[in-house]
């Protein structure tokens, strides 16, 4: 059944006239009185009743009369989503962040900013390591992801570096390292490899930790490693518990205040902690498009800040 037919029958029902109805549609009356019975042969019914002073709906068309009206604003309400999705108003964006890219403060603005100028786009956010968002990247699971340095570089997918920090030292707030006279004083990374270090798993998120753990090779220093997690969050908790020390981006200070010092490294500059969006090559989504575009807008602000 063509959409064409259901306005030829809407517009014959409201004039009641074939003549006047195809005054209005801007065509001729001959074509029009065609296209009714073709619609009346699909529909094996009688829509009008033939009268001098024009046409009248049967009963089978006063029936069919309410479902055309349904049928053609369903789809003009289809035709308006579907011009929404191709100017990349609505849809669906799958966001993953790794827990040290979420808790930057340019995160939660970058979100707000998205949804308050695509209300419509339906926003899909999860929390994974480096390498299990990369892993979703390239299966088509997620858009983009947040992290901080890549694990992987899978073909398709591309790595920008948005942001960089520096990196702090966490220690339990009890620790020697952050009494009074003591807690913003520069610890050195000679202290830091004598205490028992915390480090978020390397298979599941290498970069920073891998760069620690090089850098103290490299000056001849042997950390000990008393403990490797998964997530960030974990990393910190067991730091409010005593369990050891670890290293985390600066946008990180804050959490757990209550029971964490955070204290710059004396001799990490050349740690530092980038806040990195991947997405793929030839992503055609558009709200991932305009999703990154404002990423990029945002960070070069935060830059100049």
């Amino acid at each position: 059944m063509e959409i064409r037919a259901l306005r030829y029958f809407l517009a014959v029902a409201q004039m009641g006239h074939m003549t006047r109805a195809a005054e209005r549609l801007g065509i001729q009356q001959p074509p029009l009185s065609v296209q009714i019975k073709a619609l009346e042969r699909e529909l094996g019914m009688v829509l009008f009743r033939r009268h001098p002073r024009g046409v009248a709906l049967t009963d089978a068309g006063r029936a069919f009369l309410g479902e055309a009206q349904r049928l053609l604003h369903d789809m003009e309400a289809m035709r308006e989503r579907m011009a929404r999705v191709a100017r990349g108003q609505a849809g669906m964006l799958a966001v993953g962040f790794t827990s040290s890219a979420a808790a930057h403060r340019f995160m939660p603005e970058a979100l707000r900013a998205f949804r308050r100028t695509h209300p419509d786009v339906e926003l899909r956010i999860s929390e994974n390591n480096a390498a299990e968002i990369t892993a979703a990247l390239a299966a088509g699971r997620l858009h983009c992801g947040l992290l901080r340095m890549p694990v992987a570089a899978p073909p398709g997918l591309v790595f920008e570096t948005l942001l960089r920090e520096p990196v702090l030292a966490a220690t339990p707030s009890d620790h020697r390292f952050a009494a009074p006279g003591r807690s913003r004083r520069a610890l050195p990374l000679a202290r830091l490899c004598e205490e028992p270090l915390i480090l978020v798993r390397r298979p599941g998120a290498p970069g920073l930790y891998a760069e620690l753990l090089a850098l103290c090779h490299a000056r001849g220093l042997r950390p000990r490693v008393v403990a490797e997690v998964e997530r960030m969050m974990t990393n910190l908790n067991l730091v409010a518990a005593g369990v050891g020390l670890s290293v985390v981006p600066a946008s990180m200070a804050g959490v757990h205040a209550h029971a964490i010092a955070y204290l710059p490294l004396a001799d990490g500059g050349a740690l530092d902690a980038p806040l990195t969006l991947a997405s793929r090559a030839e992503e055609d989504n558009l709200p991932a498009q305009r999703f990154a575009g404002l990423l990029r807008e945002l960070a070069a602000r935060e830059v100049r800040r």
